[in-house]
């Protein structure tokens, strides 16, 4: 098998996982539109998108872990493989900077506006007497169109637990790499062990807060504009837990079959980045939605 040497490029061949994962994402996210619409295809669609991006990502991921043992990639690939990691987490940024965006203009200039404080009796046009309040537990209608929420979703809990199990899942992940960068292999599997159990505790915890805000609380995707935010920021974390949790398992396989080096382990510094941008992003869920 040919190896890369230090001023060669590697260049694989044409690949036929872009589309299939175009294919993926686009039966998914209609599978989405579909659910929520109350379309009976729907969630035919979401599980056949699942489907083939669980095939994407053990097809394309099989196929770069081959080139990579193989020797193909110089320290240049490596250089774009950093840099290219560095930019999806910077589109991961502003992707929820958007959705925190919307939080912040739905709770400091739509509903204050729509209560009038932007323009002397604008709320009268639409809902008259409405008065602005965050969160909003009682829709501007009356119910008439969407389900009143009877209680808001409060920081202790489940919320906080998940939150220390979160920060608590980064320490386990900084000590696997520091026994990773001091070839202490025992320590590195137990700390990505550690790591994947807080993760599936995590999202364990978010299903059944989930069960208890829709069969308790009343609390739906049809509760208006709280009850889609809520959903909106935390179902997006947890899609994103959910992945990070596949990308540790596959490193945790990786592991065993003594894949990483003390010196060469991108793969898994490319994980735990993402890892910790969750961690992140959660801190500002957990203080923006649950607690203000």
């Amino acid at each position: 098998m040919s190896t890369a040497g230090s001023d060669s490029y590697y260049v694989p061949h044409g690949s036929q996982w872009p589309i299939i994962a175009v294919m993926g994402i686009f039966f998914t996210v209609l599978g989405v539109a579909f659910w929520v619409n109350d379309v009976d295809a729907g969630t035919y669609m979401i599980w056949t998108g699942l489907a083939i991006v669980a095939y994407l990502f053990y097809g394309w991921f099989s196929d770069v872990i081959d080139e990579s043992m193989g020797g193909k990639y110089s320290p240049q690939v490596d250089i774009s493989f950093r840099q290219g990691m560095i930019w999806f987490i910077t589109s991961e940024v502003f992707f929820f900077v958007a959705l925190f965006g919307s939080l912040f203009y739905l709770r400091e200039i739509s509903l204050p506006w729509l209560s009038g404080e932007g323009h002397l009796g604008s709320s009268n046009l639409l809902w008259e007497g409405f008065k602005a309040s965050w969160p909003l537990l009682t829709t501007p209608d009356g119910g008439e169109s969407y389900i009143q929420t009877k209680e808001a979703m409060g920081a202790g809990g489940i919320p906080l637990y998940n939150t220390v199990i979160l920060l608590s899942s980064g320490v386990t992940l900084t000590w696997a790499h520091h026994a990773l960068k001091h070839n202490k292999k025992n320590q590195l599997i137990i700390g990505l062990a550690a790591t994947i159990l807080l993760g599936l505790i995590f999202f364990g915890f978010q299903a059944y807060e989930y069960s208890h805000a829709y069969n308790a609380l009343d609390l739906t995707l049809n509760s208006g504009i709280y009850g889609s935010t809520f959903y909106m920021l935390t179902g997006f974390h947890g899609m994103h837990v959910t992945i990070g949790t596949i990308m540790l398992i596959a490193i945790l396989v990786r592991s065993l079959k003594g894949h990483f080096s003390s010196d060469k382990h991108f793969a898994f510094e490319a994980v735990a980045w993402y890892w910790h941008f969750v961690d992140v992003v959660w801190l500002g869920l957990y203080f923006f939605v649950y607690w203000l």
